[in-house]
């Protein structure tokens, strides 16, 4: 049982555990940046290179097949190794391979192949950034503010990626489709340098943290994730758990649906509903607006209801219903011929989309524990495949049957995703993983 924060400790508490919330929520915003830009610059470079539709679908791929390969890995070495270190070493690496890409010259031998490897690397560098945030989220936030803290570190990714179509367009614009991946890279530095100069692994560790908001953390977090000595989960633990299972399933679908977005809705609008560069790359923002939106709402009123009723209906029917809400805006979208009012619901079905996202990782937190890093990992693992596969068929669909097909298929895919939310039972309240394992000790010890 998780002990409630003293509310009605007269010690001042410093917010030292907001900063690194809002941080993580502008490395979150670079992250996207660096990722959505080529989605944004994808057709001039595709021009230059050469590379038809299906190719550049292979580009996008490549990006999140690294990403969702390094996953369960890179939360795993942020346990270990602590998120702080893990996240200023992953910022470098996405600076130097998002800047990369820019070197290559159209006239090099398997120019397709340069282009794959340089974005797959990518997405093995940006691996790190969500596990290594959910440490963060399992050492220094409370398990009732861990919705808010949630929606708010994902609240970056709607920014991120809605600030991409206007910033890169205009840098592309003004200067080049290279300047783009330059600027992006240069702000990943920049954010990753401030982060590791204010962040710490550990709220006691921190030369700024007042005595108050030790305590208060130390009384709203699981008594078996404090200490030096707290155990880590095995990898067949965390694979084998029911819920983890349910939880990496959902992300699965939530990430095919997601990706969309991420990856074709600037091409779509401009291929398929006719419109302009400079008009493609504001409507472009409105599923992202509403995404940065969305995120802090779902978390706030996840932890409201988890506080009201209960963690069950607080994480796991929110999402549920939430990833249902998506589907059907999804499937409305399909049918809408006003350009505008199209958008406007399609943007729904991604704002609904991300008022689900605070209960995947703070499900995922909860349950893991000391390892929320890798537990969170594997879970990210299956929303980054979904994107890989979601990436490429998107193009293949669309080619050959159409844009409202693949729509359709997302919408199908997150509806499933939607119930899968109800075989997740535990949503954290014996402690997780490892309380269940305490407890089967316990009981054996008794026993004998």
């Amino acid at each position: 049982m998780t002990d409630t924060p003293d509310r009605t400790s007269s010690e001042p508490r410093s917010g030292i555990r907001w900063l690194l919330v809002f941080w993580l929520f502008t490395i979150s915003a670079i992250a996207y940046l660096d990722r959505v830009n080529m989605s944004i610059a994808g057709q001039a470079m595709a021009k230059e290179f050469h590379l038809t539709t299906i190719q550049l679908g292979s580009v996008l791929s490549a990006f999140v097949a690294g990403y969702a390969l390094f996953q369960a890995p890179a939360g795993r070495i942020a346990d270990r190794l602590g998120p702080r270190a893990v996240l200023l070493f992953g910022v470098v690496w996405w600076a130097i391979f998002t800047s990369l890409i820019t070197f290559i010259s159209p006239g090099l031998t398997g120019l397709l192949g340069a282009v794959i490897a340089t974005r797959f690397l990518l997405g093995v560098g940006e691996a790190v950034m969500y596990p290594a945030s959910n440490c963060i989220v399992s050492a220094w936030i409370p398990v009732p503010e861990r919705g808010m803290a949630n929606g708010i570190i994902f609240a970056g990714v709607g920014f991120g990626a809605g600030l991409a179509p206007p910033l890169i367009t205009y840098v592309m614009v003004q200067h080049g489709w290279r300047s783009s991946f330059w600027v992006s890279a240069l702000l990943g530095l920049i954010v990753g340098l401030v982060w590791y100069v204010i962040a710490r692994d550990k709220p006691a560790g921190h030369p700024w943290v007042s005595a108050g908001e030790v305590n208060y953390i130390r009384a709203g977090i699981p008594q078996k994730q404090i200490g030096s000595r707290a155990p880590q989960l095995s990898w067949a633990e965390i694979i084998k758990n029911h819920d983890v299972q349910a939880l990496t399933f959902s992300y699965f679908t939530y990430g095919y649906a997601v990706y969309i977005f991420f990856s074709w809705f600037f091409i779509y609008l401009n291929s398929a509903r006719g419109l302009n560069l400079k008009q493609s790359s504001y409507y472009t923002m409105l599923p992202f607006i509403a995404m940065a939106v969305c995120s802090p709402i779902g978390g706030w009123l996840s932890d409201i209801i988890t506080k009201s009723v209960g963690k069950r209906a607080g994480r796991c029917t929110l999402a549920a219903v939430s990833m249902v809400l998506c589907a059907i805006f999804l499937v409305a979208g399909t049918q809408v011929r006003s350009v505008p009012f199209a958008v406007v619901v399609l943007a729904g079905g991604a704002g609904a989309l991300y008022l689900s996202q605070s209960s995947f990782w703070s499900v995922s937190a909860d349950i893991g524990g000391t390892s929320a890093g890798a537990v969170s990992g594997v879970m990210n693992m299956g929303c980054q495949i979904g994107g890989a596969i979601s990436s490429y068929l998107t193009a293949v669909i669309a080619t050959k049957i159409g844009w409202t097909a693949a729509f359709l298929v997302a919408a199908a895919l997150v509806l499933a995703g939607g119930a899968a939310w109800l075989l997740v039972y535990s949503a954290g309240d014996t402690g997780g993983i490892l309380g269940s394992r305490t407890t089967r000790e316990v009981s054996s010890t008794s026993a004998t």
